[in-house]
């Protein structure tokens, strides 16, 4: 017979998923502490709150693994209770219910008040950006919207999240004065859109008016855009970021893919035409400026030649940083009513080929940083190493700078003006000037 465990009652939030996640989870547990409560994250609790992602196949098993891991745990006596919340709960609710029903409750993705009341927590809704960040001390998320208007086929994010819903300027200005306060630098600001960013509360795109905002923060050095959308993307923010040091030269802007067969297809509301006007644009407005994007192959009917196409453009364009997905097969998207034709096999050596690719071009890339003198943030130490990151590099996805760590001490969340003297694919080698 199972015993309630012994432990007294602390709440260990579990945190799966993109950057978005992370943000929820990190107000969750401001609420409960502002409520008195004892809360962790990813360490041990009695009550363990699991925040989890139904993205994508590989995501959702992780899910799922996860919950069942708790299930048996509270099974075993080390856990009491297992409350489950985020994307995959929101999705999948009744499906959940009926499959793992050890599970005490499940919450959606807009039920934060009613998981509170269940872990005996009031929703305090005057805590406008208190958070317990699980970040670097350096760095913090800012989240700026929530949900999505785009109809894009593949994805599932509408399902999860939403309308897109724009947090107030006003709003986030108190945020990142708070963040700042408690020692963050670098703001990263996120939203499934960032670019649809103000249309709802101020009847045009905004976040170029943001973006005048929180540069007048002080203690933040950096401010770094997260998830741009192509279509209808607010040129006079490319201004702001010419003429304002605080905004990091680079842009995170998922681009899916370039055939323009495909992109029809996906519903993205462009062309390969406009794309490449649009990057182009981007380069000339801030010439240094560093490009992330990320892409999908194996989409539903994408032949040989939709490919090569791909290929042939990524070659061309020589992003900055690139990131590349096999497509997912998820209910109830548009797409779903498509026949999933490439085989797994063929979209695993597509996504390896794109990424040998760039793997190349990093390389290109790194090599001509060789002699240049670069400011960086130092993120931690790993090993022997400090390791930093330059304003074109974003955290876990991008470039590290590695600075011998028997040679110079340099405090975590400093920052730093280093030479680069060697380079590889995705590192960079550094002595402090």
């Amino acid at each position: 017979m199972r015993t309630k465990s012994r432990k007294t009652n602390k709440i260990n939030v579990v945190t799966l998923g993109c950057s978005k996640n992370v943000y929820d989870s990190e107000v969750l547990m401001g609420q409960l502490k502002a409520n008195g409560k004892a809360v962790a994250h990813e360490e041990d609790g009695n009550i363990v709150v699991i925040n989890t992602c139904g993205f994508i196949d590989n995501a959702k098993e992780e899910s799922v693994n996860t919950i069942l891991d708790f299930v048996q745990k509270k099974d075993a006596g080390e856990v009491d209770k297992v409350f489950v919340t985020g994307c995959l709960s929101e999705r999948y609710k009744p499906d959940l219910v009926k499959e793992i029903p050890d599970v005490d409750q499940y919450f959606g993705t807009t039920e934060l008040p009613q998981l509170l009341k269940a872990l005996g927590a009031d929703y305090k809704h005057e805590l406008i950006g208190e958070r317990l960040t699980t970040t670097p001390k350096n760095y913090a998320y800012l989240k700026i919207a929530e949900g999505c208007d785009r109809p894009c086929s593949f994805c599932a994010i509408p399902l999860m999240r939403g309308k897109h819903r724009s947090t107030p300027i006003e709003d986030l200005v108190v945020e990142a004065k708070k963040l700042a306060a408690d020692g963050v630098k670098e703001l990263i600001l996120i939203a499934q859109d960032l670019t649809y960013y103000g249309l709802d509360l101020y009847k045009k795109r905004n976040l170029a008016e943001l973006l005048k905002a929180l540069v007048e923060v002080e203690g933040i050095e950096w401010i770094r855009l997260h998830y741009a959308f192509p279509t209808g993307f607010p040129i006079d923010v490319l201004d702001v970021m010419k003429n304002e040091s605080k905004i990091c030269n680079y842009l995170d802007i998922p681009l899916q893919h370039i055939s323009d067969n495909i992109l029809k297809s996906m519903r993205r509301g462009t062309t390969q035409a406009k794309t490449t006007k649009l990057l182009h644009q981007f380069r000339e407005a801030v010439p240094n400026m560093a490009i992330r994007t990320t892409l999908i192959v194996g989409y539903p009917g994408e032949t040989e030649e939709d490919f090569q196409i791909l290929k042939q453009w990524v070659e061309s364009m020589r992003f900055e940083r690139l990131g590349c997905f096999t497509y997912s097969h998820e209910e109830n998207t548009h797409a779903y009513n498509l026949v999933d034709d490439v085989p797994q096999n063929v979209k695993q050596a597509r996504a390896n080929e794109i990424m040998e690719l760039q793997s190349q071009i990093s390389w290109e890339l790194n090599q001509a940083k060789i002699g240049q003198s670069l400011r960086v943030v130092i993120d931690r130490k790993e090993g022997q190493y400090f390791v930093g990151r330059t304003e074109f590099d974003s955290p876990d996805v991008d470039n590290e700078v590695l600075i011998d760590a028997s040679k110079v001490y340099l405090k975590t969340g400093e920052f730093a003006t280093v030479t680069i003297n060697e380079a590889a694919d995705f590192d960079l080698y550094a002595t402090v000037e």
